[in-house]
């Protein structure tokens, strides 16, 4: 299926989309940080680069989109043009993920996932929720963490 909009369009609109600083990110820095929690954001030094570094609690944060990394939700779809394409992409960024999440648990650190789907959409949580949620985890000492919106 062709696309409905041209190349040049396209190629504007898919340059708008942030790796870093997204809403979803945004939303769990304020509330982490209201609460008391001081953080590194991007650590280049860790695998996959998580949002949000704890060093005091050895624990990092990622917050996924639903789209880029493959969830299976309602919000994410497999786009109609270009279908090889898109595989490979979303498939690498998946291998990625589980490869950075295996070296993080060799090297100790704990990991929490939080899915676009839990912010946003039909299936999203009270915001509250989800930062007490992070908040309750980063206190404790549970190697993982996964949140994900209503019945996903």
């Amino acid at each position: 299926m062709a696309d409905i909009v041209s190349p040049e369009t396209r190629s504007r609109m898919m340059s708008g989309i942030r790796g870093k600083d997204t809403k979803p990110e945004m939303i769990l820095r304020r509330g982490l940080h209201a609460l008391g929690f001081r953080f590194r954001l991007h650590d280049r030094r860790l695998p996959g680069k998580p949002d949000l570094v704890f060093p005091k609690y050895r624990a990092v944060i990622f917050a996924h989109g639903c789209f880029w990394h493959g969830h299976d939700c309602h919000l994410f779809k497999w786009p109609s043009s270009r279908p090889e394409f898109w595989l490979a992409k979303i498939s690498r960024n998946r291998e990625v993920d589980a490869r950075s999440e295996a070296l993080l648990a060799q090297h100790d650190w704990r990991r929490c996932i939080v899915w676009e789907c839990a912010l946003k959409g039909r299936t999203r949580l009270p915001l509250e929720d989800v930062i007490a949620e992070c908040a309750h985890w980063l206190r404790t000492e549970e190697p993982g963490l996964e949140i994900r919106g209503r019945d996903t």
